[in-house]
């Protein structure tokens, strides 16, 4: 996901890899919702135009480039289609069934699929290339033997957030990722206006905040809210937004607020150790295996506008907080009684003693230090233990070696810091 500044943010690859994945998960979640319906309404293919789709019924690392006329009942045959990957341009001509199909092309490399029909440039999104599986994608051009319908005046009216919308979260060592993948539908025929501005208000906590490729222009961050502007066209509005919570603890809650009414809820949480996923709204919650990963995908009903969606989301591996804590401690508790220290008198005498205190803490520090590395060369202690350890005693030897400077510098306000170090 490509996010505009900030660090801590995935690049250019981490986007990609993260795109192909939610592709994945929604063909996933799309699967079991056919299954347990029979099927599902096919959109508009205007919709689907330059988004990759992975597929298990191509050869591995294959892409398939379908050329379509405003409907898939108009294929464009005998027609190139362009598929630029890492600098290399490939060619191939669409079949009777208007696919150009693309063999062997190296695997996670970036690719992008154009074409130009009657003067209008046509291309798809940049994806990687498949290491298993392949991908498959539709190019639609414009049917220009129908006439172009007049602009039709915005109204007041309802949107929803379709069935397809997803919410992804995705664990980390520091953090939680959220992803936000919603449909907004209008069902009327004329562009509708909703009766309040279409806002998604964040967690509290939430950072990072970002429009991720994809989604319509209208949607825009504002502090930490994503604002969708209407009004909303007739059929669909794709908003695709992403943030970050703090994942200390091992435990995140959230309640988060939609401004318009979700039909179906689904949301899918990779699984990285014990994770689990609860709230009273999922009555289901399935594991799913999905590139050589484990997800966990609950649905639920119908979710009411402004009705709060609660989730719990628990067991995943964090950094124990307990270190920098106990550091901080330290370390206001050593600049407190330094200050109550300098504002005692001192004479020679306590100074001199001060300095062999100083010394003698510098050699037990230095002692534990060295002893902490043999632990660890012979297998005794874990590598987060060791670094916090580590960062503990480094800290104390830089206080006492600048307590023991101001020493050899003379009797003074940072003699009496000195001693009380």
């Amino acid at each position: 996901m490509t996010r505009a500044g900030g660090s801590g943010r995935p690049g250019r690859s981490e986007h990609l890899r993260i795109f192909c994945g939610l592709c994945l998960l929604c063909a996933l979640c799309v699967a079991i919702e056919a299954s347990a319906q029979g099927g599902f309404a096919m959109p508009d293919p205007r919709e689907m135009s330059g988004i990759p789709r992975p597929v298990d019924d191509l050869p591995n690392g294959a892409i398939s480039v379908r050329l379509i006329r405003g409907s898939l009942s108009n294929n464009i045959v005998n027609h190139p289609v362009k598929l630029l990957a890492s600098g290399k341009e490939l060619t191939v001509q669409t079949d009777d069934a208007g696919r150009a199909q693309f063999n062997d092309v190296p695997p996670g490399s970036t690719v992008k699929a154009v074409a130009d029909v009657d003067g209008e440039h046509l291309e798809s999104r940049e994806f990687p290339a498949p290491t298993r599986g392949g991908i498959r994608l539709m190019l639609v051009a414009t049917d220009k033997s129908k006439p172009a319908a007049a602009p039709t005046p915005a109204v007041s009216g309802a949107v929803t957030i379709g069935s397809q919308s997803r919410i992804v979260v995705q664990p980390n060592d520091e953090n939680i990722e959220f992803y936000y993948l919603l449909d907004v539908s209008n069902t009327s025929t004329n562009p509708v206006n909703p009766p309040a501005p279409f806002v998604v208000d964040l967690p509290k906590g939430a950072a990072g905040t970002t429009i991720m490729e994809g989604s319509s222009p209208q949607a825009k961050v504002k502090g930490t809210s994503i604002v969708v502007e209407g009004p909303f066209a007739p059929g669909h509005t794709f908003v695709q937004a992403a943030y970050m919570l703090s994942g200390e603890g091992g435990t995140i809650d959230i309640a988060q607020k939609f401004p318009a009414t979700i039909e179906q809820l689904a949301v899918v949480v990779k699984k990285v150790g014990e994770t689990t996923l609860s709230s009273p709204q999922i009555k289901d919650v399935r594991e799913m295996p999905a590139d050589n990963d484990v997800f966990l995908a609950g649905q639920g009903g119908e979710l009411k506008a402004g009705q709060p969606l609660l989730l719990t989301i628990s067991g995943f591996p964090h950094h124990s907080s307990a270190p920098r804590t106990i550091a901080l401690v330290l370390a206001v508790a050593i600049a407190a009684i330094g200050f109550w220290a300098a504002s005692r008198p001192i004479d020679d005498g306590a100074a001199a003693v001060a300095r062999k205190r100083l010394i003698a803490r510098r050699e037990k520090l230095f002692a534990d230090l060295v002893r902490l590395e043999h632990d660890r060369r012979n297998g005794r202690v874990d590598e987060r233990r060791y670094a916090a350890r580590r960062e503990e005693l480094v800290s104390a030897l830089e206080q006492v070696y600048s307590a023991l400077d101001s020493h050899d510098a003379g009797p003074g306000p940072a003699d009496r810091a000195g001693l009380a170090a």
